[in-house]
């Protein structure tokens, strides 16, 4: 299965927009917005020119009219002068440009990558528009004074009613409040929320930066108690010549960080904290091997750069060959023999941990199933309930190689594979890369007397379907591990047993 690692940094969609309310002595500006995570800021308003007429409201209905001043007057309005019975005649509120079909989230597309660059992004639907400013007098002036006044006689019926209430207790109430000295509810060790709450402090957010100031956000998890932070190796890969980390928890305490390590073909990466606090908590890491398909999952995250993020699911299989990679000309593919999960996965939770039940990390969040232009209309992946984690028992092995010599290390058979889809197994091609031998000299492949030709259906009890997934099921085991190889030559199905080989690196 090919799929792509998930995340784009992209800008969270807009807040609905505020209704404006025009005021009866001053020409209405444009409403500043509470802002998102980015600090997006909503185009201004121009002041009104009460010599202008008023512009179109962005919605499907045609406008209202309004009486037009002429040039060189103030902003009397046409028409008879405003209704002075109370209850006033109804306003009509101005209409919205619709938050429409195909809403598009933003972050230039390509790739669905966690940590990779996303430009500003595409507006969500139809863009918002200030409504047309009101002449000024008028109605526009009644409205305003009637949200003052119904607002004034909220308040005074509030205060009518507490007393009527306290005076006439005898009727009583059919609500019960807590008392203003009630504890802290406690919730059990095994509740999602005791689980996040243990969790949640030992996770970071990470930017990363490149030279060119190229970037984007990840998550990542701490490993031990020295400032060493696990993530995705596409989470840093725009930092790790000459580019800027920083890693910020939960807490809002941000530090600086650098690379240790990284593996491309794993895509595990280590980075340090900078002066790192001498309180870190790592995550326990669980054992992969034992997780059943059905148990619970929490994924922990910065989907769409909403740090901190926390949902849950299930394991939906295991063992699930899957080949990623960001799409580039330049990039090399990472393969994996992923925990797959429902849990909600999105760009930015790249790196985060995937828990169990009881808080363990099992797996690190890596790639989501991609539905080709994701159901966003912009190339951009999310989440359709297919996510895939590295199992931890193979990352933690990687971690502590990259620690140990910052380089990573591979398992290998020494046979050159066809990378083709296929069902019918893994073949040995004719010719190895860049005028190779397929199958290297003395290695362990040659070793147990494989050639070119003969197509591996088996590893140990694994079937194997194509070559990605040979490469997937051999990277989870260590060099040195023996492994039972089944083959076919010829039609006929052979065994052999090998040693793994090691190689050192990306190259």
């Amino acid at each position: 299965m090919s799929t792509e690692n998930e995340g784009n940094a992209v800008p969270p969609a807009p807040s609905a927009p505020p209704v404006p309310v025009a005021s009866p002595d001053a020409s209405p500006q444009g409403a500043e917005p509470e802002g998102n995570a980015q600090g997006a800021t909503r185009p201004s308003v121009p002041q009104e020119n009460p010599a202008a007429p008023p512009a179109a409201p962005a919605s499907d209905q045609p406008p209202a009219a309004h009486g037009a001043a002429p040039a060189g007057q103030g902003a009397a309005p046409a028409g008879p002068a405003p209704d002075g019975s109370w209850p006033p005649p109804p306003q009509a509120s101005p209409s919205y440009g619709s938050y429409g079909d195909g809403a598009a989230y933003g972050g230039g597309g390509g790739p669905s990558y966690g940590g990779d660059a996303g430009g500003p992004g595409a507006g969500w639907g139809a863009s918002w528009q200030q409504p047309a400013p009101k002449p000024r007098g008028g109605r526009g002036g009644l409205v305003a004074a009637v949200l003052v006044a119904a607002l004034v006689a909220g308040g005074l019926g509030g205060g009518l009613g507490y007393t009527l209430a306290k005076d006439r207790d005898d009727r009583g109430s059919t609500t019960v409040s807590a008392p203003d000295s009630a504890t802290q509810v406690k919730r059990a060790p095994g509740t999602i929320a005791n689980v996040a709450a243990k969790a949640l402090p030992s996770t970071v957010t990470i930017q990363a930066e490149s030279s060119d100031g190229e970037g984007g956000t990840g998550t990542g998890f701490v490993f031990d108690t020295q400032g060493h932070i696990v993530t995705n190796n596409h989470v840093v890969a725009e930092a790790v010549d000459g580019g800027r980390l920083t890693a910020t928890f939960p807490s809002g305490k941000k530090y600086d960080a650098e690379v240790v390590g990284h593996a491309q073909g794993y895509d595990v990466a280590v980075i340090k904290l900078k002066n790192a606090p001498s309180d870190l908590r790592p995550l326990a890491l669980g054992n992969s091997d034992k997780v059943a398909v059905g148990d619970e999952t929490i994924a922990i995250g910065a989907p769409f750069g909403l740090s901190n993020t926390v949902t849950t699911g299930i394991i939906s299989a295991k063992d699930r060959p899957v080949a990623s990679s960001d799409g580039s000309s330049t990039s090399k593919a990472s393969y994996m023999s992923a925990l797959q999960t429902d849990a909600s996965i999105n760009p930015g939770n790249s790196g985060g941990p995937l828990l169990d039940a009881s808080g363990a990390v099992i797996g690190i969040n890596s790639a989501i199933q991609s539905s080709g232009s994701g159901g966003f209309g912009s190339g951009q992946s999310g989440s359709i309930g297919l996510g895939f984690a590295i199992p931890i028992n193979q990352a933690k092995y990687v971690a502590q190689q990259l620690i140990k010599t910052g380089k990573p290390v591979y398992a290998k058979i020494g046979a050159s594979v066809s990378l083709e889809d296929s069902s019918d197994g893994a073949k040995i091609t004719d010719q190895g890369t860049g005028g190779a031998a397929a199958v290297e000299s003395g290695g362990p492949a040659d070793k147990a007397g494989l050639k070119p030709g003969d197509v591996i259906t088996k590893l140990d009890d694994h079937v194997i379907d194509s070559g990605p997934t040979l490469i997937g099921e051999i990277w989870t085991h260590q060099p040195g591990d023996k492994v039972k190889i089944t083959y076919k030559r010829g039609g006929q199905e052979h065994t052999a047993d090998l040693t793994l080989g090691a190689r050192e690196g990306d190259s």
